[in-house]
């Protein structure tokens, strides 16, 4: 395995500061005024989306109109010719042009729900998903405006923006059609970043609360390089606003693989979380079957027949307001505790996996060590099962909604798959709780680099070609077998695996240590009087001398 380095402040890739979408940030936030931030969440994403579909629509309007190829002959004003390439079409009424010709006007918030309205009409996948109270009296009307003529500038700064690899174009687009890159295409890329960092600071501006709906990205992305879902169907019970879809959908293109490999299977209990969702994958072209409406996952699952080839999630942490049934035919390994849903969720994903299914999901840190109401039980059913493939320790800090370490757990439901090496009755333990940089204050991000060194460990124990050889390191990662988790009570924290870090050995002799260590501290000493004196000084001919 290779040497890990500590990253620099420059190298680590910290998504905190990006450029353009801070400075666009800065801004819509002041139009905030004193405005909640969830409910300015949802005025600020519904434009941004708006923004996205009109971008979109207006971009294949122009090749129809151009009638050049397989356009030949197409009607610019026919809804199938946009639904036929998987855009969605937007009535004229509805068009970004109309609402930011009419942004000064005092009725601009009629205008705009009218076009949230026109828009799910005529496109019913986005039914029920858009916002359209921009009318409310509650909403400044200039500063809606205003708002607006914002999100307009988008284009501006798409013009100047590098055209991205046609590989992460973000909609389907059929054989020999659109070869170049439009300042159009590239506005709806510059969109679809937007939204995402706009989530990432209404989750830090709303605190406790924004972690309903996000997940830190490079929690997501050491989730997802991990399981490395390239292919299969993905599912996310507690899917939030997307994100691990999202970021699956660019590990597999980063791959070279493309859109239609992974299926999309998601559900979410709050429905203005489920919205945002629904919206920040229709920004990239992504279909994904999110079931007919919101739901809770225990009371009523959506997917009942799934069985996935990846889960990725981040449940609620220790969630103890959660309807249990206990005879459900979820619970093999033990019925989980009503104060606690933790093994609940463990136990859902491991109903909905497939037989060469895998799992990856974030969970507090006492699930790795709790005992309480038969917790210890079913964790200690799981090993036996040996369904726990990894276990990573990940630092403190990197969560909106709460400051206190959490771990990810990964399972397998097939340890010798053919794929990979025979990991029967073997675990690894990764204790990364030492990694990550602060972005600021009371955040914490992992750099590029700590992604890499814990992605590779993972894939190098696995036995996957290109990861390099594995080898047990102090203080870092260990491979341990069920009879040592066993001989430890079944506790599944990683610090009690991986040890000390080596210290490497002094090299100099301790008298010779010794006598340079007094002859500095009497250097010190020296420098220390001469200071003395000259303050002494200083304050005698200011008239001080005591």
């Amino acid at each position: 395995m290779p040497a890990k380095r500590k990253a620099s402040a420059k190298e680590s890739s910290s998504t905190a500061t990006i450029g353009f979408e801070a400075k666009l940030w800065l801004t819509a936030d002041k139009l905030r005024n004193n405005m909640d931030a969830a409910e300015y969440k949802h005025v600020v994403l519904g434009l941004i989306f708006l923004k996205y579909i009109s971008d979109t629509f207006e971009e294949h309007r122009a090749k129809l109109l151009a009638g050049e190829g397989d356009y030949a002959g197409a009607d610019a004003e026919d809804p199938d010719e946009y639904k036929a390439e998987n855009v969605f079409w937007v009535p004229a009424d509805a068009r970004w042009s109309h609402l930011q010709a009419s942004a000064k006007q005092p009725t601009i918030g009629k205008t705009v729900d009218d076009a949230m309205v026109a828009i799910e009409r005529d496109n019913p996948r986005l039914k029920g998903v858009l916002p359209k109270d921009y009318a409310r009296p509650g909403l400044d009307k200039q500063r809606l405006g205003e708002l607006i003529d914002l999100i307009g500038t988008i284009d501006l700064i798409a013009s100047n923006q590098p055209s991205p690899d046609a590989s992460r174009h973000p909609l389907p687009v059929g054989e020999g059609r659109g070869e170049g890159r439009s300042t159009t295409h590239r506005s709806v890329d510059v969109l679809g970043r937007v939204y995402e960092y706009f989530l990432t600071r209404f989750a830090s501006a709303e605190g406790k609360n924004g972690g309903q709906f996000y997940t830190p990205s490079c929690v997501v992305r050491c989730l997802v390089e991990m399981l490395a879902p390239y292919k299969g169907r993905i599912y996310d019970p507690a899917c939030g606003s997307g994100g691990m879809f999202v970021q699956s959908e660019k590990f597999v293109e980063s791959h070279g693989g493309k859109l239609g490999d992974i299926s999309i299977y998601g559900q979410e209990s709050n429905a203005t979380t489920r919205r945002l969702a629904v919206m920040n994958l229709a920004l990239r072209g992504i279909e994904a079957d999110f079931g007919p409406e919101h739901a809770d996952t225990f009371r009523r699952d959506l997917h009942p027949d799934l069985r996935a080839d990846y889960v990725l999630a981040n449940p609620p942490f220790n969630d103890s307001d959660w309807f249990r049934k206990d005879d459900d035919v979820r619970w093999q390994f033990g019925v989980p505790p009503k104060g606690n849903a933790n093994f609940a969720w463990v136990q859902h994903f491991i109903h909905h996996l497939a037989p060469q299914g895998m799992a990856g999901f974030v969970l507090a840190n006492g699930s790795m060590s709790s005992n309480q109401s038969g917790e210890g039980d079913i964790r200690r059913a799981l090993i036996e099962a040996d369904l726990v493939d990894c276990m990573v320790a990940l630092p403190g800090q990197l969560f909106y909604s709460t400051p206190i370490s959490v771990c990810l757990w990964f399972l397998a439901k097939n340890k010798r798959d053919g794929s990979r090496r025979n990991r029967c009755k073997e675990t690894l333990f990764i204790f990364a709780e030492k990694m990550g940089t602060m972005t600021d204050a009371v955040h914490r991000e992992l750099t590029d680099s700590d992604l890499q060194t814990i992605v590779t460990t993972y894939h190098a124990w696995r036995g996957e070609a290109g990861a390099g050889k594995y080898e047990d390191i102090p203080g870092f990662c260990k491979s341990a077998t069920t009879t040592e988790i066993a001989a430890h009570g079944h506790v599944l924290t990683p610090g009690r695996f991986v040890g000390a870090k080596e210290v490497e050995p002094d090299s100099e002799p301790f008298e010779e240590k010794m006598s340079r260590l007094v002859a500095e501290l009497h250097a010190q000493f020296t420098e220390s009087a001469k200071l003395e004196q000259a303050i002494k000084a200083n304050l005698k001919g200011l008239g001080y001398a005591g």
